[in-house]
């Protein structure tokens, strides 16, 4: 058994979910979902089939998050492994829509942060054991910390 460590290729500005599904309409269901959520949304969504042809399956609203996406699936080689890539969308707004898919089996992260999905290899093929997600904390947040972060949600909209 091998330890592989993959980079998540993306654009700087770009978010991403990465997760596990189990069936070959998963890529539909996934546009789908986001789509009801923010039909204008600017995305691509891949994901890895198990069996059969064994393909990259593959949508989107936007080329080059899509071919983020499969570039992504393609690096990390796991069956069932799914990658959608956000332009100008932030995880929250679409992540529960996503969770909630039938064939969704987990979600290992979605984040703006730099990521490095930890894949194990076998005699059999690759799976994923999790993310690490951005950089360790270097300190506790002080007040002026809790104000800041207090401003910035606000200034996103997500608080009133």
């Amino acid at each position: 058994m091998d330890f592989i460590e993959v980079k998540i290729k993306k654009a700087e500005d770009d978010n991403i979910i990465l997760g596990q599904t189990h069936f070959i309409k998963s890529v539909e269901d996934l546009y789908e979902a986001i789509v009801n959520v923010v039909p204008s949304a600017n995305f691509g969504v891949a994901f890895n089939e198990a069996s059969s042809d064994r393909m990259i399956r593959h949508t989107g609203t936007n080329k080059d998050a899509e071919n983020d996406a499969i570039e992504n699936c393609k690096l990390v080689g796991a069956g069932h492994f799914f990658c959608i890539v956000l332009k100008d969308v932030f995880p929250i707004q679409v992540l529960n829509a996503v969770k909630n898919v039938s064939e969704v089996c987990n979600v290992f992260g979605a984040s703006a942060n730099p990521v490095t999905v930890i894949v194990v290899q076998t005699e059999q093929g690759r799976g994923v054991l999790g993310i690490i997600d951005g950089q360790t904390p270097l300190k506790v947040e002080g007040e002026e910390d809790q104000t800041n972060r207090k401003v910035l949600l606000r200034k996103f909209g997500y608080k009133q």
